[in-house]
């Protein structure tokens, strides 16, 4: 028995028929484990040790609404915890970083998935520049003439802020659109960050495969199309789930990103690729297993939690 404990948002607003981490603690409870909850703004660093207020799960169903049964919020040393699940939702923001290198202090008598330190050095959206030769044309920047130029050359392109996630505020410029500079100029208002531009990929139409990777290996995919009128695919914003086979090109991208994701940590991740092109690695909080499962594919929290107790045998 493990005594795991999750860094989440509430889970008492998750909705439980498509929420990964709710699947993922699910699946734990039912082996047996001990699962405590607390969201990451509880984390507590006190002379070397780190604690967090955190409610035990004492009973779980798959029912909304009574879907987690709680103790009363208490200290929980998490150096007495076997492991660690880091699953907040992003932004990817200071309050995100510094939760990371707080929880560095567990490390090694306590498995954090994933790594603290490969999360913070591993924002989604620049880590996938680690891999030029797999993605689009991709400008970062905040310096408006040199997006300027990047649009003058791509014409079609998108436009979206670096730590942003679940499609908000992600923009499509056609070549012929008359708000590119007033939006330049909001994002420039917006955003102390850089932002990305990017060369608008078609294909998008036909959906942007997540594929989830588990130490480094391909476990499942889903396709997720937008809606009509829409460019984003996002299942937040109106994208649809559709069941999909990964193709030679997948198996590619996957093959040359899955050994550097084992190597640092990063044991669960999720990868965007709209047609032949990576677009994103997710190593924050990565979702897609219960479409995944419900579409025929693998049962990846069970996989999760095979490889875990795995790992914490040996250990």
């Amino acid at each position: 028995m493990l005594k795991i404990a999750f860094q989440m948002d509430p889970i008492d607003a998750v909705d439980i028929s498509a929420d990964t981490s709710f699947d993922m603690a699910f699946e734990a409870f039912s082996r047996g484990h001990k699962v405590w909850v607390y969201q990451p703004e509880t984390l507590q660093l006190l002379q070397g040790r780190v604690s967090a207020r955190a409610s035990q799960v004492t009973a779980m169903k798959r029912e909304q609404g009574e879907h987690a049964t709680l103790q009363a919020l208490a200290p929980l040393s998490l150096h007495d915890i076997d492991v660690v699940m880091v699953r907040q939702d992003p932004p990817f923001d200071m309050a995100y970083i510094t939760a990371a290198q707080i929880l560095e202090r567990v490390q090694p008598e306590t498995l954090v998935i994933n790594d603290p330190q490969a999360i913070r050095d591993a924002p989604e959206k620049l880590f996938v520049t680690d891999f030029d030769d797999l993605t689009p044309p991709t400008l970062i920047t905040s310096d408006l003439s040199a997006v300027r130029e990047f649009r003058a050359k791509y014409k079609d392109i998108i436009v979206k802020p670096l730590y942003g996630n679940g499609g908000a505020g992600v923009f499509r410029i056609k070549p012929d659109d008359g708000n590119f500079n007033a939006l330049l100029e909001l994002f420039e208002e917006s955003y102390r960050e850089p932002f990305i531009t990017q060369q608008f990929l078609p294909s998008v139409t036909a959906g942007d495969k997540r594929i989830i990777l588990l130490d480094g290996e391909a476990v499942g995919a889903i396709n997720r199309v937008p809606a009509k009128g829409e460019t984003r695919s996002n299942m937040h914003v109106g994208g649809k789930a559709e069941p999909v086979e990964m193709s030679a090109r997948d198996q590619e991208i996957c093959d040359r990103i899955g050994p550097v994701l084992s190597e640092r940590g990063l044991i669960f991740a999720g990868i965007d690729v709209i047609g032949d092109y990576l677009t994103e690695i997710n190593v924050t909080s990565p979702t897609g297993v219960q479409e995944v499962r419900n579409f025929g594919g693998a049962d990846i929290s069970a996989l999760l939690w095979d490889w875990i107790e795995g790992r914490c045998s040996e250990h």
